[in-house]
């Protein structure tokens, strides 16, 4: 008769490991040599009950004292360790915990599964994100089929419960001390088999189809907005619900505004003589209109100025953003020999008061720097 590997060393743990240690161990091998991941492969499966029986002992404080005293012989049916084999004890919920679907356990107690969900990308203008809209869009998509009206069988016949697997969609198969619980290979976890497949759709109960939507867009949305339409995704199988379709949407840049949150920014250039002397400018707004906007006399390179209410619509509210303006202070270029003179005239005429109050205070900080150093 082969001698057994010590459990500590079926486990890769030392004989001090920590039951976490050990839980963690158990898990990572258990992983790697499963049947399912290894289909054929006999010294995987030879593997897997190995680690198997080592861990339902080293995880039971009292199996392992006793395997720390006596070693395999505690469990040896004709040994003084007493008794037969040891079974599984809690094996079973922690395998469903680690497999779940792989192994069809939660799966097939369901029944034929759900839909799957669909993303759409969508991109809109900045516009359309103010006033809202309604698009209607092509989806290619999985509908249910319509000579078996998505139950998969043929002319409708409704799928009858897995006389295999009794409904459950897993079977169980016994392997010396050890229950293994396997998919269902009728039903392949469903629960339910088709006697009489449908032509159309070969028993899965839908087909392949572009199918056009009508999307409403509030006003407000902004850059990653989800819209939800339930029911629009893959339709299940075998008559099982559909899935839901994700709209996420996408502002396209605008040329003018820029966008944060609810407000808006735009910049805008002023000429010298209009920022020095004040005037009257008109801006668009994002509603098509226009506005004017006065600039005040000695209008800086950067003022801001807000206009309250004019910005983008509050998702879900009357409530709108504000719109801001940023004053760009342009610098004449391409001077006529006029131009220069008039300039260089009205250089000679000015003084530091004619600059501006952070010019002046610039050179004011200049002349305190360089009298400090000539001390």
């Amino acid at each position: 008769m082969a001698t057994k590997i010590c459990y500590y060393e079926q486990l890769t743990v030392t004989k001090t490991a920590s039951l976490d240690d050990i839980k963690k161990a158990y898990r990572k091998l258990a992983m790697q040599h499963h049947p399912d991941k290894n289909p054929g492969d006999k010294s995987a499966e030879a593997k897997f009950r190995d680690i198997n029986e080592a861990y339902d002992v080293l995880k039971d404080e009292q199996k392992r004292a006793a395997y720390d005293r006596y070693g395999h012989a505690a469990f040896d049916q004709n040994g003084g360790g007493g008794g037969g084999g040891f079974g599984f004890g809690g094996f079973g919920d922690i395998f469903e915990e680690m497999f779940g679907d792989m192994m069809g356990g939660r799966r097939g107690r369901g029944g034929p599964s759900r839909g799957q969900d669909l993303r759409y990308n969508m991109e809109i203008t900045l516009e359309e994100a103010y006033y809202g809209k309604k698009a209607k869009i092509t989806v290619p998509s999985s509908v249910a089929c319509e000579p078996c009206k998505g139950t998969g069988g043929k002319d409708g016949a409704a799928p009858k419960t897995c006389s295999t697997c009794r409904g459950a969609g897993k079977v169980r198969s016994q392997q010396g001390f050890f229950t293994i619980e396997r998919t269902c290979p009728s039903c392949q976890g469903a629960g339910q088999v088709i006697s009489d497949p449908c032509p159309s759709c070969r028993g899965s109960g839908r087909t392949r189809k572009e199918k056009s939507l009508e999307v409403t867009i509030p006003p407000g949305v902004e850059e990653g907005t989800r819209i939800r339409l339930a029911s629009e995704g893959e339709a299940g199988m075998a008559g099982a619900p559909p899935g839901d379709l994700y709209i996420f949407l996408s502002i396209a840049p605008h040329r003018m505004f820029q966008r944060d949150g609810a407000n808006l920014f735009m910049r805008l250039p002023i000429g010298m003589t209009t920022a020095a002397l004040g005037g009257e400018v008109e801006v668009p707004c994002i509603d098509g209109t226009k506005t004017k906007v006065s600039i005040p006399k000695g209008c800086q390179h950067g003022h801001r100025f807000r206009l309250k209410g004019k910005g983008m619509t509050v998702l879900r509210s009357t409530a709108r953003g504000d719109y801001f303006l940023e004053a760009a202070v342009e610098v004449p270029v391409n001077l006529t020999d006029k131009q220069k003179k008039l300039l260089q005239d009205f250089e000679k005429e000015s003084d530091r008061k004619t600059y501006s109050p952070e010019t002046q205070g610039f050179f004011d900080r200049v002349k305190d720097f360089l009298d400090e150093l000539a001390k």
